[in-house]
C-alpha cells in the first residue's frame, strides 16, 4: 500500500505533488543571489531541461544527448557543459529512476522478463562508479575536443541502433542472465563510464544497446539504464560542481524532473521499433550537426 500511495503521488495529474514542486522550485529561484529580472532570460531552459529528461528516460540515455550539443551552440566552455549537463540530470535522471523503481516495486517484481532487473543494475553501477572514478582520480583527458568525441559518438549508435532493427531478426524475449552477459555487464560499466566522465553521457546508451542486443525487454532496458545512468551522474556531480552554470540549473533543473516523471508513461505507449528508431534518429540528428 505504501509503493501505490508513493507511486501516485509521484504523478503529474496529483494536484498535491504539483503545489509542492512549485513551493520548492519557488524557493530554489528566491534563494538565489540573481534578482527574478535576472533569472527571466533563462526561462528556455525549463523547456530544455523537459525535452532532455524526457528523451533520457524514455530511451535509456542520458541528458546529455539533449544538453552538451545546446550548450555547444551558446559557447558554453567545454568544463560548463559537462558539469552543468550532470547537474540537470542529477534532477531529471533522479526522477526517471525513482518513477521506473516504483513501475518496477508495484507491477513487476514477479513478471519472469524482469527478474534480473536487479542484478544488471548493481553490477554496471559499480563498475561504471569505477570506470567513471578512475577518469577523474587520474586525470585522463578525452581523446579529442568534447564537440567532436560526442558527434562521432553519436552517430556510431545512431547508425548501430538502425541495423539492429533492420538486421536483426524477431526474437523471443530473454529473461535469464548468463556468466557472458556478466561480463559484459562490467565492460559496459567500465568503458560506458569512463565515456560518460569525457561526455556525461555513456554508459545508459550502451547498457540500453547491449540488453536490445540480447533481446532482453524494453523496458526493463529502460529502467536498467536510467537507474544506471542516475547513480553515474550522481557520483560524477561531486567532481564537477565547481564548473556548473547554476543560473541554468535552476530553470532546466525543476523541469527535468517533470521530463523524468513523464518519460515512463511514453515508453509504455510506444513499440520497441518506434523506441528504437526515436532514439537512433535523435543520435544521427546531433551527431550530424556537431560535425557540421
Amino acid at each position: 500500500m505504501a509503493n501505490i500511495t508513493k507511486q501516485a503521488f509521484m504523478r503529474l495529474s496529483n494536484p498535491k505533488f504539483i503545489v509542492l514542486f512549485l513551493m520548492l522550485w519557488s524557493g530554489l529561484l528566491l534563494s538565489s543571489s540573481h534578482t527574478l529580472s535576472e533569472l527571466a532570460g533563462y526561462t528556455f531552459f525549463t523547456f530544455l531541461g523537459t525535452l532532455g529528461a524526457i528523451f533520457a528516460n524514455s530511451t535509456g540515455a542520458g541528458g546529455g544527448v539533449v544538453f552538451i550539443p545546446m550548450f555547444t551552440q551558446l559557447n558554453f566552455t567545454e568544463q560548463q557543459s559537462i558539469a552543468t549537463s550532470f547537474a540537470i540530470q542529477c534532477f531529471g535522471m533522479t526522477a526517471g529512476a525513482v518513477t521506473w523503481w516504483h513501475h518496477y516495486k508495484t507491477e513487476k517484481t514477479s513478471l519472469r522478463l524482469w527478474q534480473g532487473f536487479k542484478r544488471i543494475i548493481s553490477v554496471t553501477t559499480i563498475a561504471s562508479i569505477i570506470g567513471l572514478n578512475a577518469i577523474f582520480f587520474f586525470q585522463v583527458n578525452s581523446p579529442a575536443a568534447l564537440h567532436t568525441s560526442f558527434s562521432w559518438f553519436s552517430l556510431l549508435l545512431g547508425f548501430f541502433i538502425i541495423l539492429t532493427i533492420y538486421l536483426l531478426q524477431p526474437h523471443r524475449e530473454r529473461s535469464q542472465l548468463y556468466y557472458v552477459d556478466y561480463i559484459f555487464l562490467v565492460l559496459i560499466g567500465l568503458f560506458g563510464g569512463a565515456v560518460t566522465a569525457w561526455l556525461s553521457v555513456g554508459v545508459g546508451e550502451l547498457l540500453v544497446i547491449y540488453l536490445l542486443l540480447r533481446h532482453f525487454d524494453i523496458s526493463m532496458a529502460v529502467a536498467a539504464a536510467v537507474i544506471v545512468s542516475a547513480i553515474s551522474v550522481w557520483t560524477a556531480i561531486a567532481q564537477v560542481n565547481s564548473d556548473v552554470y547554476w543560473q541554468v540549473v535552476l530553470f532546466a533543473g525543476p523541469g527535468a524532473v517533470l521530463g523524468g516523471i513523464f518519460a515512463k508513461t511514453l515508453v509504455t505507449h510506444l513499440s520497441a521499433i518506434k523506441l528504437k528508431l526515436f532514439f537512433a534518429c535523435w543520435l544521427l540528428l546531433s551527431g550530424v550537426v556537431g560535425l557540421s
